[in-house]
C-alpha cells in the first residue's frame, strides 16, 4: 500500500515544484470539460521520468460535456479520484499521498495536454501563451518556454503524448490504450 503511494507521490510530484512555484508558474486553469470539445473515455500508462528515476501509473479518463473523471492506479490500487464539473473540483487520494500532490494541478497538466489550443489561449492570465505548429504544442511564460507537448496523432488523445516540462525538468509519457 505504501509502495502505491509512494510511486503515485513520485508521479504527480514530477509536476510539482519541490519548492513552492514563482506566483506565475501556477496558472489556475480550470476549464470546462464542453471545451474539450468531445466526450472521451480513454485508458492512459503514464511514465514519468526525472532527476535519473522513473515510474509508472495507470490511468482511466472521461470527459464528458459537464464532467471530467480520472482514476489513477499504481500496483492496481486506486490511489487518486478527481471528479470536476466545471464549477468545483472534488479529489480523493490515499492517505499516504503527499500533501504537495495538489488534484489542481493534474486537471491542469491534463487540460494544457487535451483541451484544444485556442480554448487555453483564452484561458491564460496575461504573460503566458501557447503555441502549436505540427504536432508540438509549446507553452510559453513571456518568452520562456515551459512546457513542450509532442503528440503522435490525432485526436490528442491517441497513441503517445510526450510531454516536457523544461522549468521543473520532468519528461511525462503517455501511451493512450488503443481502441
Amino acid at each position: 500500500m505504501h509502495k502505491a503511494a509512494a510511486l503515485l507521490a513520485a508521479l504527480v510530484l514530477a509536476g510539482c515544484a519541490t519548492t513552492a512555484p514563482p506566483p506565475q508558474a501556477r496558472l489556475g486553469l480550470k476549464l470546462p470539460p464542453a471545451a474539450l470539445g468531445a466526450s472521451i473515455s480513454v485508458q492512459q500508462h503514464l511514465k514519468v521520468e526525472r532527476a535519473g528515476r522513473t515510474d509508472d501509473m495507470d490511468v482511466a479518463l472521461q470527459v464528458e460535456p459537464d464532467a471530467i473523471d480520472v482514476v489513477g492506479l499504481a500496483m492496481g490500487q486506486r490511489v487518486l479520484t478527481l471528479h470536476y464539473d466545471g464549477k468545483e473540483l472534488t479529489s480523493w487520494r490515499h492517505i499516504m499521498l503527499p500533501s504537495q500532490v495538489k488534484a489542481e494541478d493534474v486537471l491542469e497538466d491534463m487540460q494544457l495536454t487535451l483541451w484544444p489550443a485556442e480554448a487555453v489561449a483564452a484561458a491564460l492570465p496575461a504573460g503566458w501563451r501557447i503555441a502549436e505548429q505540427g504536432v508540438t504544442r509549446t507553452l510559453y511564460l513571456d518568452d520562456e518556454a515551459i512546457m513542450k507537448i509532442v503528440y503522435s496523432g490525432q485526436p490528442r488523445w491517441s497513441g503517445t503524448v510526450v510531454l516536457e516540462n523544461l522549468r521543473y525538468h520532468y519528461k511525462l509519457t503517455i501511451q493512450f490504450a488503443a481502441d
